[in-house]
Protein backbone atom coordinates (compact mmCIF):
# COMPACT_ATOMS: atom_id res chain seq x y z
CA UNK A 1 0.00 0.00 0.00
CA UNK A 2 2.88 2.59 0.83
CA UNK A 3 4.96 1.51 -2.26
CA UNK A 4 1.88 2.72 -4.53
CA UNK A 5 1.11 5.35 -2.96
CA UNK A 6 4.88 6.68 -3.08
CA UNK A 7 4.15 5.34 -7.35
CA UNK A 8 0.90 7.22 -7.11
CA UNK A 9 2.55 10.77 -5.83
CA UNK A 10 5.65 10.72 -7.99
CA UNK A 11 3.54 10.32 -11.19
CA UNK A 12 1.64 13.20 -9.69
CA UNK A 13 4.26 15.31 -9.15
CA UNK A 14 5.52 14.39 -12.94
CA UNK A 15 1.92 15.32 -14.27
CA UNK A 16 2.42 18.83 -12.14
CA UNK A 17 5.45 19.37 -13.77
CA UNK A 18 4.70 17.91 -17.49
CA UNK A 19 1.92 20.94 -17.40
CA UNK A 20 4.28 23.81 -15.59
CA UNK A 21 6.36 22.46 -18.84
CA UNK A 22 3.47 22.68 -21.61
CA UNK A 23 2.48 26.02 -20.34
CA UNK A 24 5.61 28.15 -18.68
CA UNK A 25 7.45 27.04 -22.14
CA UNK A 26 5.13 29.09 -24.04
CA UNK A 27 5.39 32.41 -21.95
CA UNK A 28 9.06 32.51 -21.80
CA UNK A 29 10.25 31.48 -25.43
CA UNK A 30 6.91 32.25 -27.58
CA UNK A 31 8.54 35.79 -28.79
CA UNK A 32 11.60 34.33 -29.44
CA UNK A 33 10.02 31.33 -31.43
CA UNK A 34 7.35 34.18 -33.23
CA UNK A 35 10.04 36.07 -34.53
CA UNK A 36 12.20 32.68 -35.80
CA UNK A 37 14.79 33.40 -33.21
CA UNK A 38 15.33 30.06 -32.51
CA UNK A 39 13.13 26.68 -32.79
CA UNK A 40 10.54 24.93 -30.91
CA UNK A 41 13.03 22.67 -30.29
CA UNK A 42 16.02 24.68 -29.54
CA UNK A 43 13.65 26.64 -26.87
CA UNK A 44 12.56 22.94 -25.57
CA UNK A 45 15.66 22.84 -24.64
CA UNK A 46 16.63 26.23 -23.03
CA UNK A 47 13.37 25.97 -20.69
CA UNK A 48 14.13 22.58 -19.50
CA UNK A 49 17.88 23.92 -18.63
CA UNK A 50 16.97 26.70 -17.12
CA UNK A 51 13.91 25.48 -15.64
CA UNK A 52 16.19 22.95 -13.36
CA UNK A 53 18.66 25.53 -12.55
CA UNK A 54 16.44 27.71 -11.51
CA UNK A 55 14.91 24.45 -9.03
CA UNK A 56 18.22 23.45 -8.12
CA UNK A 57 19.81 26.69 -6.93
CA UNK A 58 17.00 29.52 -5.49
CA UNK A 59 14.06 27.33 -5.66
CA UNK A 60 15.48 24.51 -3.26
CA UNK A 61 14.18 27.61 -0.76
CA UNK A 62 10.92 27.09 -1.67
CA UNK A 63 10.25 24.02 -0.96
CA UNK A 64 12.49 24.26 2.29
CA UNK A 65 9.26 26.79 2.58
CA UNK A 66 6.69 24.81 1.70
CA UNK A 67 7.97 21.23 2.60
CA UNK A 68 8.64 22.17 6.33
CA UNK A 69 7.88 25.64 7.63
CA UNK A 70 4.07 25.95 7.01
CA UNK A 71 3.53 22.90 8.89
CA UNK A 72 6.17 20.65 10.09
CA UNK A 73 7.42 18.33 8.19
CA UNK A 74 6.15 15.27 10.45
CA UNK A 75 2.75 16.25 9.40
CA UNK A 76 3.68 15.44 5.52
CA UNK A 77 3.08 11.30 5.98
CA UNK A 78 3.01 9.67 2.50
CA UNK A 79 -0.94 10.10 1.96
CA UNK A 80 -1.10 13.88 3.08
CA UNK A 81 1.91 14.44 0.66
CA UNK A 82 -0.11 12.55 -2.33
CA UNK A 83 -3.28 14.43 -1.50
CA UNK A 84 -1.97 17.98 -1.48
CA UNK A 85 -0.03 17.16 -4.74
CA UNK A 86 -3.96 16.10 -5.99
CA UNK A 87 -4.83 19.31 -5.20
CA UNK A 88 -1.88 20.60 -7.47
CA UNK A 89 -3.38 18.87 -9.89
CA UNK A 90 -7.07 19.75 -9.80
CA UNK A 91 -5.74 23.41 -9.95
CA UNK A 92 -3.97 23.17 -13.55
CA UNK A 93 -7.75 21.10 -14.55
CA UNK A 94 -9.26 23.93 -13.03
CA UNK A 95 -7.38 26.52 -14.68
CA UNK A 96 -7.01 24.73 -18.38
CA UNK A 97 -11.32 24.60 -18.29
CA UNK A 98 -11.82 27.93 -17.09
CA UNK A 99 -8.55 29.36 -19.75
CA UNK A 100 -7.29 31.47 -16.44
CA UNK A 101 -4.05 30.99 -15.58
CA UNK A 102 -4.44 29.92 -11.81
CA UNK A 103 -1.56 29.71 -9.41
CA UNK A 104 -0.32 26.52 -8.49
CA UNK A 105 1.73 27.74 -5.94
CA UNK A 106 -1.05 29.27 -4.18
CA UNK A 107 -3.22 26.13 -4.60
CA UNK A 108 -0.28 24.19 -3.16
CA UNK A 109 0.12 26.52 -0.17
CA UNK A 110 -3.72 26.61 0.42
CA UNK A 111 -3.79 22.62 0.79
CA UNK A 112 -0.97 22.71 2.73
CA UNK A 113 -2.59 25.33 5.12
CA UNK A 114 -5.90 23.25 5.36
CA UNK A 115 -3.85 20.71 6.56
CA UNK A 116 -1.78 22.90 9.25
CA UNK A 117 -5.34 23.75 10.32
CA UNK A 118 -6.99 20.84 10.92
CA UNK A 119 -3.75 19.35 12.53
CA UNK A 120 -3.55 22.04 14.50
CA UNK A 121 0.46 22.83 13.47
CA UNK A 122 0.30 25.73 11.09
CA UNK A 123 2.64 28.37 11.10
CA UNK A 124 0.73 31.38 11.50
CA UNK A 125 3.50 33.77 10.97
CA UNK A 126 4.85 32.05 8.20
CA UNK A 127 1.75 31.86 6.82
CA UNK A 128 0.96 35.36 6.77
CA UNK A 129 4.27 36.52 5.80
CA UNK A 130 3.42 34.50 2.57
CA UNK A 131 -0.05 36.02 1.49
CA UNK A 132 0.84 39.45 2.59
CA UNK A 133 3.70 38.79 -0.24
CA UNK A 134 0.50 37.90 -2.68
CA UNK A 135 -0.99 41.04 -1.84
CA UNK A 136 2.11 42.94 -2.60
CA UNK A 137 3.70 41.11 -5.58
CA UNK A 138 0.83 42.01 -8.05
CA UNK A 139 0.79 45.54 -6.69
CA UNK A 140 4.15 46.05 -7.41
CA UNK A 141 4.19 44.19 -10.69
CA UNK A 142 1.27 46.86 -11.83
CA UNK A 143 3.20 50.02 -10.26
CA UNK A 144 6.26 49.50 -11.87
CA UNK A 145 5.01 47.87 -15.50
CA UNK A 146 2.53 51.33 -15.39
CA UNK A 147 5.66 53.66 -14.85
CA UNK A 148 7.45 51.99 -17.45
CA UNK A 149 4.73 52.27 -19.65
CA UNK A 150 3.65 55.87 -19.10
CA UNK A 151 7.73 57.02 -19.30
CA UNK A 152 9.83 54.74 -21.17
CA UNK A 153 8.18 51.54 -23.08
CA UNK A 154 8.13 54.78 -26.62
CA UNK A 155 11.48 55.05 -26.05
CA UNK A 156 12.41 51.66 -25.82
CA UNK A 157 10.20 50.64 -29.11
CA UNK A 158 12.22 53.32 -30.92
CA UNK A 159 15.41 52.04 -30.16
CA UNK A 160 15.08 48.00 -30.30
CA UNK A 161 14.11 46.55 -33.31
CA UNK A 162 13.04 42.64 -33.17
CA UNK A 163 12.91 40.68 -36.71
CA UNK A 164 13.87 37.51 -38.10
CA UNK A 165 17.17 36.47 -38.93
CA UNK A 166 17.89 36.46 -42.46
CA UNK A 167 20.63 38.45 -44.73
CA UNK A 168 21.24 42.17 -43.73
CA UNK A 169 20.37 41.80 -40.23
CA UNK A 170 21.54 44.92 -38.67
CA UNK A 171 23.43 45.61 -35.02
CA UNK A 172 20.25 46.57 -33.20
CA UNK A 173 18.43 44.23 -35.16
CA UNK A 174 21.04 41.47 -33.51
CA UNK A 175 20.44 42.93 -30.49
CA UNK A 176 17.26 42.49 -30.67
CA UNK A 177 17.43 39.09 -31.30
CA UNK A 178 19.75 38.25 -28.36
CA UNK A 179 17.52 40.08 -25.76
CA UNK A 180 14.36 37.95 -26.82
CA UNK A 181 16.42 34.84 -26.28
CA UNK A 182 18.24 36.20 -23.25
CA UNK A 183 15.09 36.99 -21.24
CA UNK A 184 13.53 34.47 -22.21
CA UNK A 185 16.12 32.17 -20.55
CA UNK A 186 15.63 34.25 -17.21
CA UNK A 187 12.12 33.47 -17.75
CA UNK A 188 12.86 30.36 -17.29
CA UNK A 189 14.72 30.16 -14.68
CA UNK A 190 12.36 32.00 -12.74
CA UNK A 191 9.34 29.57 -13.18
CA UNK A 192 11.99 26.66 -12.41
CA UNK A 193 12.94 28.91 -9.45
CA UNK A 194 8.87 29.33 -8.34
CA UNK A 195 7.50 26.00 -9.43
CA UNK A 196 9.48 22.98 -8.80
CA UNK A 197 8.33 23.16 -5.13
CA UNK A 198 4.81 22.87 -6.61
CA UNK A 199 5.72 19.04 -7.58
CA UNK A 200 7.70 17.99 -5.39
CA UNK A 201 7.62 19.49 -1.72
CA UNK A 202 5.76 17.58 -0.03
CA UNK A 203 7.35 14.27 -1.20
CA UNK A 204 10.63 16.08 -0.06
CA UNK A 205 9.22 17.08 3.26
CA UNK A 206 8.33 13.52 4.16
CA UNK A 207 11.22 11.87 3.12
CA UNK A 208 10.00 9.80 0.22
CA UNK A 209 12.45 11.34 -1.57
CA UNK A 210 15.52 13.74 -1.37
CA UNK A 211 16.11 17.31 -2.37
CA UNK A 212 17.81 17.00 -5.39
CA UNK A 213 16.32 13.95 -6.90
CA UNK A 214 13.38 15.76 -6.61
CA UNK A 215 14.16 18.55 -8.29
CA UNK A 216 15.80 16.62 -10.93
CA UNK A 217 12.79 14.56 -11.57
CA UNK A 218 10.81 17.61 -11.36
CA UNK A 219 13.25 19.48 -13.56
CA UNK A 220 12.97 16.33 -16.20
CA UNK A 221 8.98 16.45 -16.06
CA UNK A 222 9.34 20.11 -17.29
CA UNK A 223 11.35 19.02 -20.01
CA UNK A 224 8.94 16.39 -21.21
CA UNK A 225 6.11 18.84 -21.16
CA UNK A 226 8.35 21.87 -23.09
CA UNK A 227 9.29 19.15 -25.83
CA UNK A 228 5.89 17.88 -26.01
CA UNK A 229 2.23 19.97 -25.20
CA UNK A 230 4.67 23.23 -24.89
CA UNK A 231 4.77 23.37 -29.24
CA UNK A 232 1.04 24.74 -29.22
CA UNK A 233 1.53 27.13 -26.51
CA UNK A 234 4.50 27.88 -28.74
CA UNK A 235 2.41 28.62 -31.38
CA UNK A 236 -0.57 30.46 -29.76
CA UNK A 237 2.17 32.97 -27.45
CA UNK A 238 4.53 33.18 -30.83
CA UNK A 239 2.11 34.33 -33.60
CA UNK A 240 0.18 36.51 -31.26
CA UNK A 241 1.97 39.19 -30.94
CA UNK A 242 -0.28 41.67 -32.42
CA UNK A 243 -2.35 42.09 -29.04
CA UNK A 244 1.28 42.18 -27.27
CA UNK A 245 3.88 43.20 -28.63
CA UNK A 246 7.63 41.22 -28.45
CA UNK A 247 8.92 44.84 -26.74
CA UNK A 248 5.95 44.43 -24.27
CA UNK A 249 5.97 40.71 -23.96
CA UNK A 250 9.89 41.43 -22.59
CA UNK A 251 8.85 44.01 -20.52
CA UNK A 252 6.19 41.60 -18.61
CA UNK A 253 8.62 39.06 -18.59
CA UNK A 254 11.42 40.70 -17.59
CA UNK A 255 9.28 42.34 -14.42
CA UNK A 256 7.29 39.33 -13.38
CA UNK A 257 10.90 37.16 -13.49
CA UNK A 258 12.36 39.15 -11.48
CA UNK A 259 9.50 39.99 -8.74
CA UNK A 260 9.15 36.05 -8.86
CA UNK A 261 12.68 35.02 -8.42
CA UNK A 262 13.49 37.48 -5.39
CA UNK A 263 10.57 36.08 -3.95
CA UNK A 264 12.19 32.70 -4.29
CA UNK A 265 15.66 33.41 -2.91
CA UNK A 266 13.78 34.60 0.55
CA UNK A 267 11.94 31.14 0.38
CA UNK A 268 8.33 32.64 -0.53
CA UNK A 269 6.10 31.10 -2.90
CA UNK A 270 4.18 33.07 -5.15
CA UNK A 271 2.59 32.94 -8.78
CA UNK A 272 4.94 33.89 -11.95
CA UNK A 273 0.82 33.93 -13.66
CA UNK A 274 -0.47 36.47 -11.35
CA UNK A 275 2.64 38.36 -11.20
CA UNK A 276 2.75 38.36 -15.53
CA UNK A 277 -0.87 39.20 -15.65
CA UNK A 278 -0.51 42.44 -13.84
CA UNK A 279 2.69 43.16 -15.47
CA UNK A 280 0.22 43.40 -18.87
CA UNK A 281 -2.28 45.10 -17.04
CA UNK A 282 -0.36 47.89 -15.60
CA UNK A 283 2.25 48.28 -19.03
CA UNK A 284 -1.02 48.82 -21.10
CA UNK A 285 -2.69 50.81 -18.57
CA UNK A 286 0.87 53.51 -18.29
CA UNK A 287 1.50 53.38 -22.34
CA UNK A 288 -2.45 54.38 -22.39
CA UNK A 289 -1.63 57.22 -19.92
CA UNK A 290 0.85 58.92 -22.40
CA UNK A 291 -2.10 60.71 -23.79
CA UNK A 292 -2.40 62.84 -20.84
CA UNK A 293 -0.54 65.09 -18.82
CA UNK A 294 -0.84 64.41 -14.92
CA UNK A 295 -1.15 68.32 -14.65
CA UNK A 296 -4.04 68.01 -17.27
CA UNK A 297 -5.42 64.88 -15.23
CA UNK A 298 -5.57 66.18 -11.84
CA UNK A 299 -7.03 69.58 -13.03
CA UNK A 300 -9.79 67.40 -14.59
CA UNK A 301 -9.79 65.95 -11.76
CA UNK A 302 -10.74 68.87 -9.63
CA UNK A 303 -13.55 70.38 -12.25
CA UNK A 304 -15.22 67.10 -11.92
CA UNK A 305 -15.03 65.95 -15.74
CA UNK A 306 -12.57 63.71 -18.04
CA UNK A 307 -9.93 64.99 -19.54
CA UNK A 308 -10.52 64.88 -23.50
CA UNK A 309 -7.93 63.77 -26.43
CA UNK A 310 -6.50 66.66 -28.39
CA UNK A 311 -6.47 68.65 -25.11
CA UNK A 312 -3.71 66.32 -23.28
CA UNK A 313 -6.07 63.88 -22.52
CA UNK A 314 -8.50 61.01 -23.14
CA UNK A 315 -7.20 57.84 -21.12
CA UNK A 316 -7.62 54.63 -23.12
CA UNK A 317 -7.30 51.27 -21.92
CA UNK A 318 -6.23 50.03 -25.50
CA UNK A 319 -2.74 50.43 -24.88
CA UNK A 320 -0.36 48.19 -26.42
CA UNK A 321 -0.51 48.32 -30.19
CA UNK A 322 2.02 48.94 -32.41
CA UNK A 323 5.81 49.44 -31.53
CA UNK A 324 6.83 52.95 -32.72
CA UNK A 325 8.85 52.39 -35.58
CA UNK A 326 12.46 53.64 -36.12
CA UNK A 327 13.43 56.28 -38.19
CA UNK A 328 16.02 54.55 -40.26
CA UNK A 329 15.23 50.86 -41.44
CA UNK A 330 18.74 49.93 -41.47
CA UNK A 331 19.26 50.61 -37.60
CA UNK A 332 20.78 54.51 -37.86
CA UNK A 333 18.97 56.72 -35.81
CA UNK A 334 15.76 56.14 -33.40
CA UNK A 335 12.62 57.83 -34.69
CA UNK A 336 11.46 60.63 -32.59
CA UNK A 337 9.07 60.25 -29.68
CA UNK A 338 6.09 61.90 -28.89
CA UNK A 339 6.47 64.01 -25.25
CA UNK A 340 3.71 63.09 -23.14
CA UNK A 341 0.03 64.73 -23.53
CA UNK A 342 1.21 64.93 -27.29
CA UNK A 343 0.61 61.35 -28.34
CA UNK A 344 -2.18 60.72 -30.72
CA UNK A 345 -4.48 58.74 -28.91
CA UNK A 346 -4.83 56.81 -32.19
CA UNK A 347 -1.13 54.97 -31.49
CA UNK A 348 -2.09 53.69 -28.78
CA UNK A 349 -5.50 52.34 -29.37
CA UNK A 350 -5.22 49.68 -32.62
CA UNK A 351 -4.53 46.47 -30.54
CA UNK A 352 -6.97 44.66 -28.92
CA UNK A 353 -8.26 45.30 -25.63
CA UNK A 354 -5.78 44.76 -23.06
CA UNK A 355 -7.67 45.79 -19.75
CA UNK A 356 -11.06 43.95 -20.21
CA UNK A 357 -12.75 45.11 -16.50
CA UNK A 358 -14.98 41.85 -16.94
CA UNK A 359 -12.18 39.42 -17.81
CA UNK A 360 -10.09 40.97 -14.96
CA UNK A 361 -12.49 41.01 -12.80
CA UNK A 362 -13.07 36.99 -13.56
CA UNK A 363 -9.28 36.16 -13.59
CA UNK A 364 -8.85 37.97 -10.11
CA UNK A 365 -11.75 36.41 -8.67
CA UNK A 366 -10.38 32.95 -9.41
CA UNK A 367 -6.77 34.03 -8.08
CA UNK A 368 -8.88 34.30 -4.59
CA UNK A 369 -11.18 31.19 -5.15
CA UNK A 370 -8.75 28.86 -6.37
CA UNK A 371 -6.12 28.93 -2.91
CA UNK A 372 -9.71 28.98 -0.87
CA UNK A 373 -11.08 26.40 -2.26
CA UNK A 374 -7.98 24.28 -2.07
CA UNK A 375 -7.43 25.75 1.47
CA UNK A 376 -11.12 24.49 2.79
CA UNK A 377 -11.46 21.20 0.96
CA UNK A 378 -8.03 20.22 2.40
CA UNK A 379 -8.76 21.02 6.38
CA UNK A 380 -12.36 19.22 5.30
CA UNK A 381 -10.65 16.24 3.92
CA UNK A 382 -7.81 15.96 6.41
CA UNK A 383 -10.11 17.09 9.65
CA UNK A 384 -12.77 14.09 8.67
CA UNK A 385 -11.99 12.03 6.32
CA UNK A 386 -7.92 11.32 7.07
Amino acid sequence: MVELLLVFGLLVAVFVGFNIGGSSTGVAFGPAVGSNTISKVSAAALMTGFALLGGATVGTRVIETMGGQIVPSSQFTLLASVTVLFFVGVALLVSNLFGVPASTSMTAVGAIAGLGVASGTLDWAVMGEIVSWWLVAPIVAFWFSAVVGRYLYPHLAARIVFETEGPGTTRRERVGQFLVVAIGCYMAFSAGASNVANAVAPLVGNGAIELYPAVLLAGAAIGVGAFTIARRTLDTVGNDLTELPILAALIVETVSATIISLLSYAGIPASLAVSATMCVVGLGWGRATRTTTLADAAGAAVKGSAARSGDGGGVSVNALAADHEPADPDGGQPGEVPGIGEEDPESTTTAGDLFNPSATGRVVMLWILTPSISAVASYLVFQYAL
